[in-house]
This record gives structure tokens, sequence and C-alpha cells, in this order.
């Protein structure tokens, strides 16, 4: 049945697949169900409808029936398909060795023949065991690449190995091109070889072990930190939203007052716009009365007139807002330095006493006050050679590898310096970018001037508009990625931030492009 099917004869020549529920149109070719009615929306405007293979036209377009002894002969291919593929390695594994001499149903590979270089099952392996030809051929376990295991120059298996050049090599290859090489069977080589695999192998386990205990560790702290950090921010959440409310209340106040003040103004329009009518009134009566010649009525009316008449006083209206913004804008500023000095608070939190290392320090280099200072020397002295001291740059590293969150602060003097953080593994000898702060990937760098700043990292640079300070403040958050610097005068403000991966723990340092410079690590208060 399998051999009369093919499968060709039954996809459909618009989607090139199997028919899925298939019809057959009345030029007799068939096709998916979905793929002919698609095919035919996009002429319905037309109203003529065409076979994709011949091109046959029809009008009114045909209905479509499900072909049921089609579909059934689609199904049993499938079937005949599925059957096919998974039969012939029905006892075996995806990865594993197949037996050479299995035909119909492949059966898995148990042992491997170097004699005969085929791979055989349990079943056609007991020739092997029977026969008394073949109980001297040399078996292994299946292998794939048995090839690899037998001599190129003397098609022997590779049953000795040579310590002199290191190869594996068959009997007559010790007697020719290793004649007098240290030679041993390879059986004995590879139990040796795997005695150090052992030892090898211990060490990763203690190291996994250790890795492990470091991960349950750092596990437990990031558990405590995520705890802690999630009741510090619902507090500050608490507290910023308490404060936002209470200058949200004296918004409302100020804007009350403010309209307060608006309509103040407005009814002391109307009041004078009343009085003016008023009085516009009493001037014509007055003026009518002037023209009269009724002397009694001018007599009884101006009496009247002199009592109901006032002297009204005009206050004149000068309202003014600009002492209100003013106090409004101090209002601002207040609360901005308020803001400053709490975050440089909560960063003060994190400070650590830093120090630097005088065997990493170019000769030119002098440390004082506890390898807390530096400054480049007024003369150049002899200074004796070290694997991490810097011999071309003029630049020292700090003692501590930083993790975690870190805080520090630096005071510098001079035309010019770089304050920088860089991996322990950078580049100590020669002038290549290697070695220089802020031109490779392993170190980060603000260059700073009494003009202003520059940050540098792998060589690129990012010029920073902010006046100079003579303080800076770092703050690194290792596990976050984070870098950040900071001009330090009045107030703090924000230079640079970096946000990366750090791969290693990274060491403060200082690069000196002049002789008159110095830099103090600052103790923070």
């Amino acid at each position: 049945m399998e051999g009369l099917l093919n499968s060709e004869e039954f996809c459909c020549s618009i989607c090139l697949d199997l028919l899925k529920d298939p019809v057959a149109i009345p030029c007799g070719h068939s096709y998916c169900m979905e793929c002919i009615n698609d095919y035919w929306k996009k002429n319905d405007h037309l109203g003529v409808f065409s076979c994709p293979q011949c091109g046959q036209t029809f009008s009114p377009r045909p209905v479509l029936n499900r072909n049921t002894i089609l579909a059934d002969m689609v199904d049993k291919l499938k079937k005949l398909e599925l059957l096919g593929n998974s039969h012939i390695y029905d006892n075996c594994m995806p990865g594993d060795m197949t037996c050479d001499f299995c035909t119909s149903i492949k059966q898995k590979a148990v042992k491997s023949c170097l004699v005969c270089l085929a791979s055989y099952c349990q079943n056609h392996l007991q020739a092997h065991y029977k026969s008394p030809a073949l109980k001297k051929h040399k078996l292994i376990e299946a292998s794939v690449n048995l090839q690899e295991k037998i001599c190129p120059h003397h098609d022997k298996y590779l049953e000795m190995y040579c310590r002199t050049d290191q190869q594996c090599i068959c009997l007559l290859c010790v007697m020719d091109d290793h004649k007098g090489h240290d030679t041993e069977p390879a059986a004995v080589e590879s139990t040796k070889k795997q005695k150090e695999l052992g030892m090898t192998r211990q060490k990763y386990k203690l190291k996994i072990h250790a890795k492990e205990k470091d991960l349950l560790e750092l596990k437990q702290a990031v558990d405590a930190l995520k705890s802690s950090a999630q009741t510090a921010m619902e507090n500050g959440e608490q507290i910023f939203t308490e404060l936002m409310q209470s200058i949200e209340r004296r918004r409302c106040k100020f804007r009350d007052l403010i309209r307060d003040q608006e309509r103040a103004a407005e009814s002391m329009l109307q009041t004078l716009e009343q009085e003016i009518t008023e009085l516009k009134q009493r001037d014509h009566e007055l003026e009518m009365l002037l023209k009269s010649e009724d002397h009694v009525h001018v007599l009884q009316v101006s009496l009247i007139l002199v009592l109901t008449v006032k002297n009204i006083a005009q206050k004149m209206l000068r309202m003014y807002f600009g002492k209100v913004n003013d106090a409004v804008s101090a209002l601002k500023k207040r609360l901005e330095d308020v803001f400053k000095g709490e975050w440089l608070r909560i960063y003060q939190a994190d400070s650590c006493p830093l120090q630097l290392n005088p065997l990493t320090a170019h000769k030119d280099l002098s440390l004082s006050k506890g390898n807390r200072e530096v400054a480049v020397r007024s003369r150049v002295q002899s200074c004796p050679d070290h694997p991490e001291r810097f011999d071309y740059w003029c630049q020292v590293l700090g003692t501590e590898g930083l993790t975690g969150c870190s805080y520090w602060e630096v005071e510098w003097s001079g035309m010019g310096v770089n304050i920088a953080v860089a991996y322990k593994n950078i580049a100590r000898k020669g002038e290549s970018s290697e070695a220089h702060f802020g031109h490779n990937d392993k170190s980060w760098s603000l260059f700073c001037c009494r003009k202003g700043y520059a940050f540098w990292h792998n060589g690129i640079v990012s010029k920073i508009s902010e006046p100079g300070s003579s303080k800076i403040g770092i703050y690194l958050d290792h596990r976050a990625g984070t870098l950040a610097f900071y001009s330090i005068d009045d107030s703090m403000t924000l230079l640079h931030t970096v946000h990366t991966t750090f791969t290693q723990p990274l060491y403060p340092g200082f690069e000196f492009s002049c002789y008159d410079a110095s830099i103090k690590l600052c103790q923070v208060e």
C-alpha cells in the first residue's frame, strides 16, 4: 500500500503541504478547503473564479464540499509515513548507536568490533561469542568513530600510548616510528589519566560546593535585601505620599488665598461702580434743581440733597503678588536643598575607608598620609619595578576591590586629574590603551579640570557641561551595575551615571597628566 501511494500526488498546489479538508473543484483539481477559499476571496469583486493550476474559470462561485474519499486516503498516507519513520528505530533512543546488521527494525548497538569495524546489537553480537575465529576479535563499548581507533599506517588497533609524543599508537608503531620512546599500554595510561581526572573532578566538586555555598549565602542576602528594600520602599512611598499630600494642601490654600484676593478686588470694584452710579443720580438731580424756578421746591429739596450726599473716599486697590511668588520660589529651593542633603546622607551611609596601593603607583607618584593622599613628585626618584606597577601612565590603584554598595569622596587640585575605577587585571606595562584608565573595557574614568568634566570608557568620551568642582563623590552599586559621579559644593550635583554589568571587583584609581596635581581621599562625615 505504501509503495502505491505517492505523497506528492496528495499535496495542495497552493500551500505545497498535504491536503487538509480536501475539496475538488469542477475542473477536477483538488485543494485544501481553506486555501482555495482564500484564493477565491481575492476575486469576489470580479464575480469570476479560476483554477490556480489550469486556469479554467467558473461563474458563479462553485459550491465546495469535503471530498471524504480523498480525505481518508490522505489520513492513511500520513499514518504510513509516521509508522515508517518510527518503526525503523523502534528500540533506539535519540543519540543511541545502532546496529550495523539490523535491516528492518534498528536495534541499539551494545558492542563495537575493532577488527570488523562494525557495531552489533545483542542478537547479532552472539556470533562473536560463539565462533572460535570471532572470539579473538577486540570488542569495545559501542562507539561511533571506530576508524579513529585504528592506526592509519598499519590498520591495527591503537592499544599502546607513546608518552614521548603523547599519542595513541599500535604495536607495530612501537617497533617502527616510536622505537625507543617511552611507551606503555593505552589501558595503563588511561587508568592514570582517569585518576588525574578524578582528582581534577574532586577539585571541581569542591569548587562547586563552595560556589553553591556562596550562592546560598548570596540568595539569603538577596532575600534579606529584597525584604528590607521592600520595607524601605513602602516606608519611603508613605513618607513621600504624606509629603505630597501636605504640599497639595498648601497649594490649595495658596490658590484659595489668591482667589479670595481676586473676589475682594471684584467686590470693591462693584461697590465703587455702584457709588459712581449714585453720584451721577445726585448730580442729575442737582442739575435739575439749578434750573428750577420754584423757590420753595429748591429750598426743600436742597436740604435733602445736602443731607444725603456723602463725601465718598475711594481707597485705591494695589494688589501685588511678586512677594508671594518669591516666597514660593524660596520654599522650592529650600526643599531641593533638603532633598539633596538627604540623598547625600543616604549615599554616605555606604561610605568606605580606602587606601592606595604603593606597589601599583607610577614612579613619579608620591603617596602620603597613610596612603590616602597622592601627588606628582617634584623630583624623579628611582623606584623598584613590580608586576603591578604602572610603568608608563602616571596612575595608581586602590588596595581593595569593591563589591556591593560603596561611596567615597576625593578632593583634587592642579590643572586636571582622572578619577577612575578599574578591574584588577587591567594592563600595567607599556603605553597601549589597555593600560590607560578610560581607554579600554576594563576601566571607567572621569576627567576633571577647572573648566568642566569629561567621562571616558573604552576610548569613547562623553563631555559634561557642568562647572568644575574640587570635590567629587563616587557612588558604586556593583550588583546593580551602577556607577555615579557627583560634584560636591554647597549641594550635590549628579555629573554622570553608568549602567552596565560589572564582572569583577572594581578598584578605585587616579591618573595625573601634569606635575602640579594631587588627590586626597576624604573622610566622609
